[in-house]
């Protein structure tokens, strides 16, 4: 089983990320979970959510505390928040920024990087003005671990928002898969 940890701030996308996550790996035919995590937070508060791929039927049924991967939608938040707390000694980060892996604060895990904000940006993908990161963020999840093929992902996209929305969305993704840099 894979778990996966997903840090951003409220608005962003972190739990429909979970649930694309966990569609895309079910179009495969894998067990899935996807997790929210509430509390008190609001637009632009730290929040979490969880995502788990299996090839075995899921039994656990709690927040994940020792992830094998976990995404990093904003680039501020290790400022404020240990997203490495918990990572399995072979773990991997993926983060959004336009910094290089190499040069992140961070040692002893592998890391992915990418730009999803300047794709999201390019893309008009905002709400209420800010860059929603979260498809790309997908696409990046995708080319990182290969625990979900980018065409799964796009798939599930499109399903979840069928038209125009889904397109941009979907284009999000394939750029961001295109674009990482790994480390």
């Amino acid at each position: 089983m894979k778990e996966i940890r997903i840090h951003g701030r409220g608005g962003q996308g972190g739990v429909t990320l979970a649930e694309l996550i966990a569609r895309a790996a079910h179009k495969e035919g894998r067990f899935v979970q996807a997790i929210p995590y509430f509390g008190p937070e609001r637009r632009g508060a730290p929040v979490k959510a969880f995502a788990r791929i299996s090839d075995e039927p899921i039994l656990i049924r709690s927040q994940i505390y020792s992830p094998d991967y976990v995404i990093v939608l904003d680039p501020r938040l290790p400022e404020v928040v240990d997203v490495t707390e918990g990572l399995k000694e072979d773990g991997m980060v993926i983060m959004n920024t336009r910094r290089k892996p190499e040069t992140l604060p961070f040692k002893g895990f592998r890391f992915a990087t990418v730009d999803a904000t300047g794709i999201a940006l390019e893309l008009g993908l905002l709400v209420a003005g800010m860059p929603i990161v979260n498809t790309a963020m997908l696409g990046a999840f995708s080319k990182a671990t290969e625990e979900v093929k980018i065409e799964s992902a796009v798939q599930a996209i499109l399903e979840l928002w069928p038209g125009p929305a889904g397109e941009r969305n979907a284009k999000a993704a394939q750029a961001a898969y295109e674009r990482l840099t790994m480390w």
